[in-house]
């Protein structure tokens, strides 16, 4: 099996790089690139979307296609670390450490579970003592990154920024969560069903945009059919439509970032992890 990879890797690695002949130059200032497609770009992106970032215009508008499988693609690698890591079969409970918060005391059981108390915390078998300074500076910090997230998200087609940018920050203030506290607590804050459905979601809203551009009678993609939708003229429309896919885009990279670290770091137990 592990021949059959590599041979498929090898042809396909070939065959992308015999296609790279028929690419234009570096620079080459004759290329489609350099003679039509960017100074209609920086000439023409305002007028026609309404977003004053050229990028985002690009990336979510002008070839929205690339940027729809670019979102698909992270969602299969999610998909691809649950099924290959995921345990699926329950374990019995082993040996577990519980820690009395106010003496310290550590205890062993075995083959049980404590019953929720606020006098005992589950403790990982690699525990160390957590930092209380790290762990107050993360909690007070987590709110910040995420509001700071959301508007990089929502704000992301008139500067720096967008769904792919403000889904990593949201992902990792989940990840900072795991890491200052422990994996359990990140896991309450963000279940493992909630995190798969909306990374799946993510990927919907985008789809799903493009799918009711082709109903309202456009073309798939084309925001200027949600005119009748948004109640704004076409050019007004387009920046919405931009919106509304960087917020799919945004779900659905948060959420894979969370699948991907939670099954990586538990070796899919989602029980003990960093």
């Amino acid at each position: 099996m592990k021949i059959i990879g590599l041979v498929i890797a090898v042809l396909s690695g070939a065959l992308l790089m015999y296609a790279t002949v028929d690419f234009p130059a570096w620079g080459d200032p004759a290329s489609p690139a350099s003679t039509y497609l960017s100074p209609h770009f920086i000439e023409k992106s305002m007028e026609e979307t309404s977003v004053p970032n050229i990028v985002t215009a690009v990336l979510a508008d002008y070839r929205g296609y690339d940027t729809m499988y670019e979102t698909t693609v992270i969602f299969s690698a999610g998909l691809a670390c649950f099924i290959l890591l995921r345990v699926f079969l329950r374990e019995e409970p082993g040996e577990r450490l519980y820690r009395h918060v106010l003496t310290g005391v550590t205890v062993r059981v075995e083959g049980a579970k404590l019953p929720l108390s606020d006098d005992f915390e589950r403790i990982d078998a690699m525990w160390t003592p957590p930092d209380l300074i790290i762990k107050t500076v993360c909690r007070l910090l987590i709110p910040f990154i995420q509001l700071f997230a959301l508007y990089v998200i929502a704000h992301g087609h008139h500067s720096p920024g967008g769904g792919f940018q403000g889904g990593v920050i949201l992902g990792a203030s989940i990840i900072v969560l795991a890491m200052s506290q422990d994996l359990r607590t990140a896991v309450r804050r963000m279940r493992e069903k909630l995190d798969a459905i909306l990374c799946a979601i993510g990927v919907l809203i985008y789809a799903g945009a493009g799918a009711l551009c082709l109903l309202l009678g456009l073309n798939f993609l084309d925001y200027g059919a949600l005119t009748p939708v948004l109640h704004c003229d076409a050019i007004t429309a387009r920046s919405h439509g931009i919106l509304i896919v960087e917020i799919g885009v945004g779900v659905a990279v948060m959420c894979t970032m969370i699948w991907i670290y939670c099954n990586l770091s538990s070796m899919g137990k989602y029980d003990e992890g960093l």
